[in-house]
């Protein structure tokens, strides 16, 4: 969904609740359009307190239920090591197979979908007797702005 502008997304999540047979709710649509402004991913809390500025009377609980309904609907990702949500990278793909890019200095994210590292996941889970369900990957490391430019050059080599 980056890319577009934020009206557009916002349509575009009507839309994907509509035929997943669900509401963008008022309040649902508000907390994505927190997520899509938020200049980094936020957290549920930080989102309370934005909330709060519209709807005084929001408590947790208001909040949780309203990402967990834009998780289910696939428009945004929790990321797990910062306990924080950031919106969808691609509109109503599959969430069982992603990967995250955290950038450690500055704190960007940004989403992957390599079916490879997906692939190379559930052979090393089978050769463990292992079957997996979901697959989510969250890479600790410095994007390409953050990391000195020695190893940004060397990393575009490889």
């Amino acid at each position: 969904m980056p890319g577009t502008d934020i009206a557009a997304q916002l349509t575009a999540a009507e839309a994907l609740c509509a035929r997943n047979g669900t509401q963008l709710t008022a309040l649902r649509r508000e907390v994505l359009d927190l997520i899509l402004r938020a200049p980094a991913p936020v957290t549920a809390y930080q989102l309370l307190d934005q909330l709060k500025s519209t709807r005084k009377s929001a408590v947790p609980p208001t909040i949780y239920r309203a990402l967990d309904f834009l998780i289910e609907n696939r428009l945004v990702h929790r990321i797990e090591r910062l306990n924080a949500f950031v919106p969808c990278a691609e509109a109503d793909h599959e969430h069982a197979d992603a990967q995250f890019l955290i950038c450690r200095q500055c704190g960007a994210v940004a989403e992957i979908e390599d079916h490879g590292v997906s692939a190379a996941l559930a052979a090393a889970a089978a050769a463990h007797g292992f079957t997996p369900g979901r697959a989510i990957v969250e890479l600790d490391g410095l994007c390409a702005t953050c990391a000195p430019p020695e190893k940004a050059t060397l990393q575009a080599h490889r």
